[in-house]
């Protein structure tokens, strides 16, 4: 068989137009969980530094 035949079995087999797409690799979505981490986070600790001022400022 010759390389030309095998290239045209290649291609009859595999349009190029529908090869497979690779799965998304799991670290962006590993990354992305730790970027809603991270805001979650920041967010907490600005409320608790709120509430603490709030308490230092009406304690008596």
């Amino acid at each position: 068989m010759s390389a030309e035949e095998q290239q045209k079995r290649q291609e009859q087999q595999e349009p190029q137009g529908l090869q497979e797409q690779p799965p998304v690799p799991r670290e962006h979505h590993n990354e992305r969980q730790m970027w809603w981490w991270l805001g979650y986070f920041l967010f907490g600790i600005h409320i608790v530094a709120f509430v603490m001022i709030y308490a230092v400022r009406h304690a008596k």
